[in-house]
């Protein structure tokens, strides 16, 4: 089997490289070859008997999406995107690597031929919902108005993949993922980031800020749970899909306050006290269209799987960037 990652040396991308080097397989294939594209040339791991290409480059520049395919990867996971803040204050930038490299790759795909059809994995967001939302928690079948640009870019992206998907040049699947948390290393442009960065800098002995009230709630699921959303939807039966290719992931709503809690619970008041609240009216602004719950039931059907408690999402991050240590 070829895979071909874009975006892979982002967080979730090296993850999943890792993932896959461990398992050496899907669905049972071996893995002979992985390409891995990004902006920046990515990091090649040790490999053993998988080959490994490392592109760095524009998906959208002309001609990029179809030297990648070329080669017919079986299997393509597009991770690629300008994150929700950045796609915001960036409108020309957020479209053209949201949306048009996003077509350019479907495009590129179809244009093989010769009865190609790879399984194609999109990571969607659950940014494709907007306010007012229903109070049982958003369904699949909830409409897409969508309340930023980046919202705006993924759902779109969700109507090509099902409409490329429905006349066979490739077999898409679209998870839309939950806010991750705990993201390790550095914050990044998204809004969102702050979900992170109140529970990730306490647990290395850094102040955190928090942008917005402890009333806000989300929807979240963790880093190794959204490696899983992807390797199951890498390999699972896409047939009970039918028309409708996207899904909404599982995880967990809680509040600001709910989060401020679990990590006092597991780590203690020391740590949770590092946290400063400095109201940001601009994230406070885009936040407050987002979803606070999902009701996931139909991914959960067909296997998808998150944590049950914010308490276990942090203990994921402890236990896999922090190697298990608590502080102190």
């Amino acid at each position: 089997m070829h895979i071909l990652i874009l975006g892979a040396a982002g967080m979730i991308g090296r993850k999943l490289v890792d993932r896959l080097l461990a398992d050496g397989e899907v669905g049972g294939r071996g893995i002979s070859r992985m390409t891995l594209f990004d902006v920046v040339e990515p990091v090649a791991p040790a490999s053993g008997s998988v080959a490994i290409e490392t592109v760095a480059g524009d998906l959208p520049a002309a001609g990029q999406a179809a030297s990648l395919v070329a080669s017919r990867p079986d299997l393509i996971f597009h991770l690629a995107a300008i994150v929700s803040g950045e796609a915001e204050a960036d409108f020309e930038k957020g479209y053209r690597v949201n949306l048009d490299g996003t077509r350019d790759l479907f495009e590129a795909v179809r244009l093989v031929g010769g009865g190609y059809r790879p399984r194609l994995v999109f990571t969607s967001s659950i940014a494709v919902f907007g306010a007012p939302f229903p109070e049982g928690g958003i369904y699949d079948e909830f409409h897409l108005t969508p309340l930023t640009s980046y919202g705006t870019q993924k759902a779109i992206g969700e109507l090509l993949l099902a409409d490329y998907s429905r006349r066979g040049f490739f077999d898409g699947v679209g998870i839309r993922l939950p806010t991750i948390c705990v993201r390790p290393g550095k914050p990044n442009k998204a809004a969102s980031g702050f979900f992170s960065g109140i529970i990730r800098e306490p647990l290395n002995g850094q102040e955190a800020v928090l942008p917005v009230g402890e009333g806000v709630r989300h929807w979240h699921a963790s880093p190794r749970a959204a490696i899983g959303f992807l390797m199951h939807a890498a390999t699972m039966d896409t047939e009970p899909l039918g028309a409708r290719r996207s899904l909404t992931m599982p995880g967990l709503s809680v509040t600001v306050g709910d989060q401020i809690e679990a990590l006092r619970r597991v780590a203690g008041d020391r740590v949770a006290s590092l946290i400063r609240r400095e109201p940001d009216p601009v994230v406070m602004g885009i936040v407050k269209g987002w979803a606070e719950r999902c009701n996931p039931k139909r991914a959960e059907a067909l296997g998808f799987k998150a944590e049950q408690s914010f308490d276990e999402i942090i203990r994921v991050y402890v236990e896999d960037e922090l190697g298990g240590k608590l502080p102190g």
